[in-house]
Formats: C-alpha cells, sequence, structure tokens
C-alpha cells in the first residue's frame, strides 16, 4: 500500500444535532476535515444495524449486509421532502458526548414512519425497485425484520416453529399478512443506500479511501443464522449454539471472552460447504459496494478458532479447532479481489496464523499501547517492525486512549517510563508522542483514533471488552474539530512523508 495515515471515528461519533452521527453534513465536513489536514484514510467501525439489547454493539448486528437506519440523516430526509421543517426542528435536547440510544432510538423511528408514509403515497421512486432487485439479501433482512417487531421482538428461535424453521407456507403468509412493515425496513436500507453513495462519492472526490471492519462471526439473533440455519453449529432441536464462540484468558480479560457468536460449520461430507462460501462471496461484494479497505476482525478465526461449549458462562474452557484456512481465501478470491484487506493479528497468535497472512499478502497490526510491557524484543515496538506491511495504531476501538492508559494506575511505572524513554518525553503530551512514534514507523498505514488526536482521557473510550453496558457511545462535539487542529496534523503528515501521491497539499 502507498504510505499513509488516517483517522479512527465511527459514524455514531460523529458531530449531529440529531444525537448520534449520521451521513448528512457532519460526515462531509469531517472528509473536509481529513482532506484539510492531508489525511488519505478514514477508518469506521461495522456499518450494520445494531440491537438496542445488545448495548448497541456494531459487531452484534441482526444482519451482515445491511446499513444501520440510524446513520440515515434527517436533514437529506428534509431535503428530499419527506419530513417538513417542523419536524426537523422538533429535535430533543440530546448530548453533545454522548449517544443517549434510548432516546435517539425513537425519535428517529417516528421520523422514519413520517418520511416512509409520505414517500409510499406522494413520492415513489422507481430506483427503489431497482435496488431491491440488486440486494439479494434485502428479502430476508426485511421479513426478519418484520417477523421479529410482530413477535414481541424475541430472537428468531422463540418464534412459532413453523416460522423458526422457515417453512414455506408460514413464510409465505407472513408475506402477505406483513408486507406493509416489509416494505418499510427496505425503505430505510434503500435510504442508507442512497446516502452513503453520496459520502463515497465525496471521498472519492477528497482522494480519502474508506475503512471498514468486517466481524468474522454474526449474531446467533440475525437475518443470517436465520436464513441459513445449516451454516451453523445449531441443534435442530433447540435451534441454539452448541458451541461458541470467543478468545481465551489475554490482555484484556483473565476469564477471556465469551462472544456468544455460533461458529460455522465450514465443512459438509468432508468438504467445503459450499452454500456457507457463496455466502461469504456476497458478503464481501457487499463490502466493495461500500468501502476500499476492510478490517477483518478476529483474522486468525480463519486458521484456528476457539470453540466453547454453550453451557459455558467463560470461555476459559474453550478448546482451539483448525478454521478453513488459505483454502477460504482461495475458494473466495473473485469476490473480494480489488478490496484491500487488513487482517486484525491480535491477541494470541501462533507462527501458523502469522504464515497465513504472509500468505494471502494482507498487512496485520501494530499497537503501540502493547509495546512497552515488557523488553526490547517487544513485538510491537517500532524498531522491531519486520516489515512495511503493517498499520500501526495508537490504540484501536478496543483500547483506552492514550492519556487514559498513560494515567490508569493499573499500567505499571515501567511500562510508562520505557514509553517516555522511546519518545525521548517527559509524558506531558503523550498523546502527541504516541501520534509521531506511530507516523515515524515503517509501517505503510498509520491510524490515530480522533480521542488520541485531541488529547482525550478515558471518559471517551469506546468500548471496554468484556463489559456489556456504556459502551459505543462516545461523541465528537463539533467545536472540537479546527482549522488549527487540521494544520497541525497536516504538518506531522508532511513531515512523516505520510500525504497521499495523489492529492499532495501546498
Amino acid at each position: 500500500m502507498e504510505r499513509l495515515s488516517g483517522i479512527l471515528l465511527h459514524i455514531t461519533s460523529l458531530p449531529c444535532r440529531f444525537g448520534v452521527g449520521d451521513l448528512g453534513e457532519g460526515a462531509l465536513e469531517f472528509l473536509d476535515f481529513l482532506k484539510l489536514a492531508g489525511q488519505g484514510i478514514w477508518q469506521f467501525l461495522p456499518l450494520a444495524p445494531t440491537s438496542p439489547g445488545l448495548d448497541n454493539s456494531p459487531y452484534t448486528s441482526p444482519s451482515a449486509f445491511a446499513g444501520n437506519p440510524l446513520f440515515i440523516s434527517p436533514q437529506r430526509l428534509f431535503e428530499q421532502g419527506l419530513i417538513t421543517r417542523q419536524e426537523l426542528n422538533e429535535v430533543p435536547d440530546f448530548s453533545e458526548y454522548l449517544v443517549e440510544y434510548e432516546r435517539v432510538i425513537p425519535f428517529k423511528e417516528k421520523l422514519f414512519r413520517r418520511a416512509y408514509s409520505r414517500w409510499k403515497t406522494e413520492l415513489p421512486d422507481r430506483s427503489f425497485e431497482a435496488f431491491c432487485q440488486e440486494a439479494s439479501w434485502l428479502e430476508d433482512f426485511a421479513l426478519y425484520q418484520a417477523l421479529k417487531a410482530s413477535h414481541g421482538n424475541r430472537p428468531w428461535y422463540e418464534w412459532p416453529r413453523s416460522l423458526a424453521n422457515r417453512k414455506k407456507q408460514a413464510l409465505e403468509e407472513a408475506l402477505r399478512s406483513l408486507e406493509d412493515e416489509i416494505a418499510y425496513w427496505k425503505f430505510l436500507q434503500y435510504l442508507f443506500h442512497q446516502q452513503w453513495r453520496i459520502i463515497r462519492q465525496a471521498a472519492r472526490e477528497r482522494s480519502i479511501l474508506l475503512f471498514g471492519d468486517i466481524p468474522i462471526y454474526v449474531a446467533l439473533d440475525s437475518a443470517d443464522v436465520w436464513a441459513n440455519q445449516s451454516f451453523f453449529e445449531l441443534d435442530p432441536e433447540t435451534l441454539r449454539p452448541v458451541n461458541v464462540a470467543g478468545v481465551p484468558p489475554d490482555y484484556f480479560s483473565a476469564t477471556g471472552q465469551r462472544w456468544g457468536n455460533p461458529l460455522y460449520r465450514w465443512e459438509r461430507d468432508g468438504r467445503p460447504h459450499e452454500q456457507l462460501y457463496q455466502w461469504w462471496r456476497a458478503r464481501f461484494r457487499r463490502l466493495k459496494e461500500l468501502v476500499d479497505i476492510v478490517r477483518i476482525d478476529h483474522f486468525r478465526g480463519f486458521e484456528a478458532y476457539w470453540s466453547i461449549p454453550a453451557r459455558e458462562k467463560t470461555a476459559v474452557k474453550g478448546r482451539w479447532i483448525k478454521g478453513p484456512g488459505k483454502r477460504f481465501f482461495e475458494l473466495t478470491r473473485s469476490s473480494w479481489k480489488g478490496l484491500k484487506i487488513v487482517a486484525e493479528d491480535l491477541g494470541t497468535i501462533t507462527p501458523e496464523v502469522t504464515r497465513l497472512r504472509e500468505e494471502l499478502g494482507f498487512p496485520g497490526m501494530k499497537v503501540l499501547q502493547f509495546a512497552f510491557d515488557s523488553d526490547e524484543h517487544n513485538p510491537y515496538l517500532p524498531h522491531n517492525f519486520k516489515s512495511t506491511n503493517f498499520v500501526v495504531y495508537t490504540g484501536t476501538h478496543d483500547n483506552d486512549t492514550t492519556l487514559g492508559w498513560y494515567m490508569d494506575p493499573g499500567v505499571s511505572e515501567r511500562s510508562k517510563a520505557r514509553a517516555r524513554r522511546y519518545a525521548n518525553s517527559d509524558g506531558s503530551r503523550i498523546h502527541w508522542d504516541f501520534l509521531r512514534m506511530a507516523m515515524s514507523t515503517v509501517a505503510d498505514i498509520a491510524i490515530i483514533p480522533m480521542q488520541d488526536l485531541l488529547g482525550f482521557g478515558s471518559d471517551c473510550r469506546m468500548n471496554r471488552p468484556s463489559t456489556s453496558k456504556g459502551n459505543w457511545r462516545w461523541r465528537l462535539a463539533p467545536r472540537f474539530v479546527t482549522r488549527d487542529l487540521a494544520a497541525r496534523l497536516l504538518d506531522e503528515t508532511r513531515f512523516y512523508a505520510r500525504l497521499a501521491s495523489t492529492s499532495k497539499r501546498q
């Protein structure tokens, strides 16, 4: 890859008066900030819908293909004539600093219902039918959402058995009785599609690559599992997982992480499960519609994955099982060709995982916060980077902010002293020390979380692994995004030769 740098900021965190970041003016203004600051990449978390009962985690979604309706901009709806000016301006006094999902979701739902009511009676759009035909995943997703709403939001495996098992007669009846609600969910995806195209075109015009994220696993309560039950390790009687995904004890948790996602049945009758592979090909093709680069979350699961008996409450008693390995990428290559792939290779990594990543040519990840807890041979120390084929981060969405890390009494004084020595610093501007450290490495790409660019503390952290409450809420207040900040970042980006060659700044 070209030597570049970029900013990690999820869509939900964008400045916006509607309570959560969206695809309106806030997104375009952030792209302008990136261009002004000399950045070539905007990285964000998965774009998929989230579930309120699961803390609105973008890594636990009811669909691997759909876009998050919360990203739909009310301003754009007004410009289309789908909501009135009065409706646009009836905005609660939302927090600038946190996404209040419990207030934002009903507010946006009310606007969307009004927009749908007007759209279906006053402003039909012929391109809607074309979109529905092209999005092969849309029918199952819209039906799943309509059925879920009609069954009190209970998970699909608690629906009447004929629906849970997708009996033909039951599905046909649901399609008839829920026709309008199904159309509503298709309409929301159409709006997301329209608005995302505007953002993608704007990014291209500014020579900024969009860097997305694909979780290896999908949620049990999702359209994907409901529509494709043979792809997963499910008990045919209970429809619940036999084994679930997670990771063993590591840096983040002494008892490991029990994610609870169902595991894939990679093989059928001793051969690759062709229908499952077709689903993955469609998933990669969908990603190519949305982004230029994608991080495969938990890449190591393709080499070997941690299988936890579903009855276990923690991840401690799991076991490693061989994954599909290189064969998976060979069999899906045609669908991801042209999409730049980054392998998330953090945590318990074996030589086999490293070999798989290197054989495929995928960049790995280096996180500077991990660099100072051992000795001079630590693989995250910049002098130990053995190639340029990496993306280096000061921290990720799963880490504390850099300032939070430095102020954390749980981080040893020895680690902090090593960081100061490495940066030749007194620690008073530790976030800029780490930024310069990342920029100066040989890694092809350097990514800085927006919180680290601003020097924010632990209260602005995005996620705390192994916790299920209070995550994914941080928001960026607009007053912090300034021309002075852009100028300072541009200076560092130019100094460390990370300006995109297609858009050298004056």
